[in-house]
């Protein structure tokens, strides 16, 4: 459950990251916006390194179905845009895939 978090935290800093890049460069705001999001991106790194798993590809494929989720929630509460039902089930089928990433069996 902890990894759950730990993507959830990932996940946030970021699209949050990223968003104030939006809106630096396509909101047309104050290059003040670049500094949180370097920040943010930056511990978005860190967090993600903490995921306990063997490879660091496998931690980013399944972050993947996570970061889709997270997004289109980000879209919800701070966008205030709902996402249709191609959005929810293609992020279904992100989560789905990402569970056999993290829970699948592996041999050896």
């Amino acid at each position: 459950m902890k990894f759950f978090f730990l993507y959830f935290l990932a996940a946030v800093s970021e699209i949050a990251g990223c968003f104030a890049y939006w809106v630096w460069l396509r909101l047309g705001k104050s290059a003040a916006w670049a500094l949180p999001g370097a920040i943010l991106l930056v511990f978005f790194a860190l967090v993600l390194t903490r995921v306990d798993v063997d490879w660091a590809g496998r931690a980013y494929a399944a972050y993947g179905g996570v970061y889709i989720v997270a997004s289109l929630l980000w879209m919800v509460v701070v966008e205030g845009s709902w996402p249709d039902r191609w959005d929810v089930l293609g992020a279904g089928a992100c989560l789905a895939g990402a569970g056999l990433i993290l829970y699948g069996p592996r041999g050896g």
